[in-house]
């Protein structure tokens, strides 16, 4: 939703103990989204096929639509009749600050599944923010079954106690997050930098408009943001480059191409409203890629 004033005009500093507000939105708009739908989508239009493995509640029709339509197997997502899904509510000023809620939904019974009929038959686990018990569950599996996986804590950071933290970072291939997130896993961990990169084969930092690092034991790579037509809704950038870094590594580039990838996915993503609503061939990616970066790649 988009709130045409600010919110700042509507707080009184003195009243702070005590709110109340309501805000007149202008806009209303409904998107699908989430970390599954987001990073599947990106991989789907990269050509590598991904297994979502989540939760939804009794509304979940018209994502499985969505799902259908683009491709992609819905064939492992839980559904219950007693909830919704997951959804994200949130309210937009004029001047880009923002006031949102999460409703839990259907993802309270993540913890539920299980990786245990996958172990034989995949490549790589993204474990994405959900339910911290599943997340956790996700990394005790992988640990146990040897599976390596790709690690994005970020949303649910501040809720994993630095054990529960640790045991995640420690068993990851690929760790991932903002300069922000990266920081707080720091000092919760109570370790340095160069610490927390000898922890993990490949650390990713994300910096926005700067681009990102990517840091291995022995290198340390910037890769440069991707020149974007405009910067409409930067909304699930993350999540881009993410599956875009996948579809890379999976192809067994190297770190500093798979970074560039993933620096290309994303900005397709944020020239458009939503996270979902963008789109691009083979042709057209290999050629934004080249444009940027001055070399060819396959897909």
């Amino acid at each position: 939703m988009n709130f045409p004033g600010l919110f700042a005009d509507r707080i009184m500093p003195d009243r702070i103990h005590r709110i109340s507000l309501s805000f007149l939105v202008t806009k209303l708009s409904k998107q699908f989204g989430g970390t599954a739908t987001n990073i599947s989508y990106n991989l789907n239009l990269l050509g590598v096929e991904p297994i979502i493995l989540a939760t939804a509640g009794d509304d979940f029709a018209s994502l499985r639509s969505f799902m259908r339509k683009n491709n992609i197997s819905s064939q492992y997502v839980k559904t219950y009749k007693d909830v919704s899904t997951s959804t994200y509510f949130v309210i937009t000023d004029k001047d880009d600050n923002q006031i949102g809620s999460f409703y839990v939904g259907a993802q309270k019974y993540a913890s539920k599944l299980s990786l245990k009929p996958f172990i034989n038959n995949v490549d790589l686990v993204m474990i994405a923010p959900t339910d911290p018990k599943a997340m956790i569950k996700y990394v005790k599996e992988c640990r146990q079954y040897n599976l390596p996986y790709f690690y994005a804590p970020t949303f649910q950071l501040a809720t994993f106690t630095p054990t529960q933290l640790r045991e995640g970072v420690e068993g990851a291939h690929i760790l991932f997050g903002n300069d922000y997130e990266i920081a707080l896993m720091k000092h919760k961990l109570e370790i340095s930098h160069e610490e927390l990169v000898a922890m993990v084969p490949i650390l990713i930092t994300t910096l926005g408009s700067r681009g990102s690092v990517i840091e291995t034991r022995t290198d340390s790579i910037h890769v440069k943001a991707v020149k974007t037509h405009s910067v409409v809704d930067p909304t699930g950038a993350g999540d881009a480059y993410q599956a875009g870094f996948i579809a890379g590594h999976l192809r067994n580039y190297d770190v500093q191409i798979s970074g560039q990838m993933g620096a290309t996915t994303a900005a397709y993503t944020v020239e458009k409203y939503g996270t979902v609503t963008h789109k691009f061939t083979k042709k057209d990616f290999i050629k934004r890629y080249k444009d940027n970066f001055g070399t060819m790649i396959a897909l």
